[in-house]
């Protein structure tokens, strides 16, 4: 995932989720707990579908991949990253939204 320029992200975004390089190369499964018990905090059945807690794990390492990504191209200290780097991101991306 390269993003060029303004940090926007050039790959078209479609209905349908569809996981990227990333993440159809990355082990499965590792936060299928910690997913389970958020899924049933925000109103979810104890035991969510797994197909239900494997879309939910793509689409959040998906986000935190394009955030990371984002937060390297506004990063100040050449290449390191910083909390206030992903302070900033998260204030913009709320404030857009």
């Amino acid at each position: 995932m390269t993003s060029s320029g303004g940090g926007s992200s050039s790959k078209p975004r479609s209905a349908s989720f569809q996981p990227s390089e990333t993440s159809s190369k990355r082990k499965r499964g590792v936060f299928q707990k910690e997913l389970q018990h958020m899924m049933y905090g925000f109103g979810d059945d104890p035991n969510p579908l797994p197909e239900s807690v494997a879309l939910t794990e793509d689409i959040v390492v998906e986000y935190v991949t394009e955030l990371v990504h984002k937060a390297q191209d506004i990063g100040s200290q050449g290449g390191k990253l910083s909390v206030e780097d992903f302070l900033y991101l998260i204030r913009k991306v709320l404030l857009c939204s």
